[in-house]
């Protein structure tokens, strides 16, 4: 069964990974996976949140939103602090994935912002934040080392995601828009670099799956996220841009 782009099952996007692309921001980088792209900058304070003031420990949160032009017909802008359930869900998802990667004790009272900016949206959009703001994250990370005198390196992981679905009964990696608005089964998995998961979320779009389906598309999932990986070292021990060939499996 042939796939819109004539990728294989099991192949990702063509990934592309440009880094520092914003003037005066520590961490900024725009990340595009097939025709999906995504703006994620990390900024870094030297405060904390007031709940979390004095106690020597520092935190990273995240913010997520769509252009209105993202989608090709226009939606309205998220304003005055009234963020559609969708919206909370994601930049709640893209902050417990950093949250993973981080010491915060080490961060001491800093607050690390994390910031997903949706240009353009063709399917896994919250799995291409993930990706991106970890670069993003880990440049904000060295420049607070150089410039505001953090000590040692808070980070302590790596992280991305991938998404993966049932589409006319055949486990597909890395749904573009056309397959996941089809899917019979979607699912969104984010990984570490030593394999264990940060999130699994799965959906019965239009049917049920069985728990031998859910462990054919983690398996997918954990393939595909080691290639993301890969290519998010590269990225960062390269120049501004990376980009990432198609690996067939």
């Amino acid at each position: 069964m042939s796939r819109p782009d004539r990728r294989l099952a099991s192949e990702l996007r063509p990934v592309r990974i440009q880094r520092r692309v914003l003037r005066g921001v520590p961490g900024s980088v725009i990340i595009e996976t097939g025709h999906t792209r995504v703006l994620c900058t990390a900024s870094v304070t030297d405060e904390v949140p007031a709940w979390r003031a004095g106690r020597g420990t520092g935190w990273l949160t995240a913010e997520y939103d769509m252009l209105p032009a993202s989608t090709g017909q226009r939606r309205e802008r998220n304003r005055g602090g009234r963020l559609d359930g969708r919206t909370q869900e994601i930049q709640r998802l893209v902050g417990r994935c950093l949250r993973a990667v981080v010491d915060l004790d080490a961060l001491g009272e800093r607050t690390i912002w994390i910031d997903c900016d949706v240009l353009q949206a063709d399917g896994g959009t919250r799995t291409a934040a993930i990706t991106g703001a970890y670069v993003a994250f880990r440049d904000a990370v060295d420049w607070a080392r150089r410039n505001l005198g953090l000590s040692g390196d808070p980070v302590c992981g790596q992280v991305a995601g991938v998404s993966v679905g049932i589409v006319e009964g055949q486990p597909r990696l890395d749904l573009c828009y056309e397959e996941d608005s089809a899917a019979d089964v979607d699912l969104n998995v984010a990984m570490l670099d030593d394999g264990r998961f940060v999130e699994v979320q799965g959906t019965a779009e239009r049917r049920a799956f069985t728990s031998r389906e859910l462990d054919r598309m983690v398996r997918m999932a954990a393939s595909g996220i080691r290639q993301l990986h890969a290519i998010q070292r590269r990225a960062l021990s390269s120049g501004r841009t990376l980009r990432g060939r198609r690996r067939r499996r």
